[in-house]
């Protein structure tokens, strides 16, 4: 049973393009699977989350990180009574605009877009993918999506002005989200805040010690870990207290949500789209918690000299290649040669780079480049 204040599919705005209904998957489910069908999907198998395979085969990729994204969306969405399946498929597409390198990338390539007039911005370009860049289908072009998932793509993470953005208007600006939608944005960091604690342990970029001393929650899971598990090797009581970690954040968010409802007495999704803010969040106390996490983490891993190389690197591929096609659009694949008669270049150009893999982006430029 669905709460009423969730999405139900039989309510849906519907696609784009009408179809028939499936004699088995609702739409949302559809969407679903639609997702895990496209070829940018695929992609994020070999783009980077924060490590390269230079550190290990054995560390979170997109794809992987992706898929943490989607098991604890659909946890705390059945938990709350919201629809498990348009929160699946939010959380499977939120990420499939991201180019290469990681935020490495995206960094580069806004740049490089900025230099011309333009942003990039990977939830708009998320919509493009799925809008346009993706032909499976005699019908249409895209993957035809619903109309709440592809809201969900452009409003999960980020409150879009409506006079900047007037082409986005259909969805709704002055609106919020609906919660399903609002998850996703907190249950990536979720993801990210533990997992990156783990494959930086893992890397030895980050001591047992040093996750101890900055960040208080991890030191009092630790303490309890190691009163439980005092004979454990050293690993396993890390992993004890990190699971203690996430599955905090997960509490939180479900209680916290819950008790947000209700005291703004929320009963309908307009309620929801109508409210003053968005409604699903931590409590106050482990939005703390959350920030120092984060904190600690950009200080001690994301601009660890250790990974700094890596990334001057990866800007350099992503400017020297914007910078190449730019002067020679000839060299484009004939596709994009065609869409650059259509769109401005250095979009073309970007939308060409930001659907590389980062074996492929080497590959392109040690072609037309040379050597990194």
């Amino acid at each position: 049973m669905l709460a009423a204040y969730a999405v139900h599919v039989e309510h849906s705005r519907g696609r784009r393009y009408p179809e028939p209904p499936h004699p088995y998957r609702n739409d949302f489910q559809r969407d679903r699977d639609r997702v895990i069908h496209a070829r940018a999907f695929r992609r994020l198998e070999a783009k980077t989350q924060v490590f390269t395979r230079r550190y290990s085969d054995h560390f979170r990729n997109r794809l992987t990180h992706t898929l943490e994204v989607s098991q604890v969306s659909r946890t705390i969405a059945g938990a709350l009574d919201l629809n498990v399946d348009l929160t699946e498929a939010l959380a499977l597409v939120h990420d499939i605009g991201h180019p290469p390198f990681g935020h490495a990338g995206e960094k580069a390539l806004n740049a490089a877009m900025r230099e011309h007039g333009f942003i990039f911005d990977h939830n708009l370009h998320a919509l493009r993918i799925v809008e346009d860049f993706e032909q499976r289908y005699a019908a249409f072009r895209g993957l035809n999506l619903t109309f709440e998932v592809r809201e969900g793509i452009i409003k999960h993470s980020h409150d879009y002005d409506a006079k900047q953005h007037p082409g986005l208007a259909e969805y709704l600006l002055d609106q919020r989200p609906p919660l399903e939608a609002q998850l996703i944005d907190l249950t990536d960091e979720i993801a990210y805040n533990t997992a990156d604690l783990d494959d930086g342990y893992e890397a030895h970029l980050l001591s047992l010690d040093q996750i101890r001393e900055g960040i208080p929650m991890f030191e009092r899971f630790y303490k309890e870990v190691e009163h439980l598990y005092s004979d454990a090797p050293a690993k396993l009581k890390f992993n004890e207290a990190l699971k203690r970690v996430l599955n905090l954040f997960v509490d939180d968010l479900i209680t916290n949500t819950r008790a947000r409802l209700n005291q703004a007495k929320i009963h309908t999704l307009e309620d929801v789209r109508n409210h003053s803010q968005r409604l699903a969040a931590f409590s106050p106390a482990i939005e703390a918690d959350r920030r120092q996490n984060k904190d600690f983490l950009y200080q001690n891993l994301y601009y660890s000299p250790s990974l700094a190389g890596e990334k001057d690197d990866a800007e350099r591929v992503v400017n020297d290649l914007f910078a190449f096609w730019m002067a020679h659009p000839e060299t484009l694949p004939h596709n994009y040669q065609q869409k650059a008669k259509e769109d401005s270049l250095p979009r073309v150009v970007c939308d060409y780079i930001a659907g590389m893999t980062d074996n492929f982006i080497f590959e392109q430029h040690e072609k037309h480049c040379g050597r990194v």
